[in-house]
């Protein structure tokens, strides 16, 4: 091999070895990939609830009242606390 031949592989060398170590620094980052795989399922829940909303106007269906549903729950809540106080004493 000649020095110039010699000299392009220690660069493609380097350059492969560079690769190398910023993959490695990437699967090592598990802050940075937890956050990718929560945008991720954030996403697709977002394509759920996209995919979901259009087919319940398609459908005519008719949309939940949140407060009224907040507001039965809150009470069937109280009401179990209320019973499980009761049990205790």
């Amino acid at each position: 091999m000649t020095q110039p031949e010699i000299q392009q592989e220690i660069e493609q060398t380097r350059e492969q070895l560079g690769m190398t170590v910023e993959e490695l620094v990437a699967k090592a980052d598990i802050r940075a990939r937890a956050r990718d795989k929560a945008a991720e399922v954030k996403a697709r829940a977002q394509d759920q609830v996209a995919e979901l909303t259009r087919w319940a106007r398609r459908n005519q269906v008719v949309q939940l009242r949140w407060p009224l549903a907040v507001t039965a729950a809150g009470l069937a809540l109280a009401a179990y606390a209320a019973t499980w106080r009761r049990r205790e004493t």
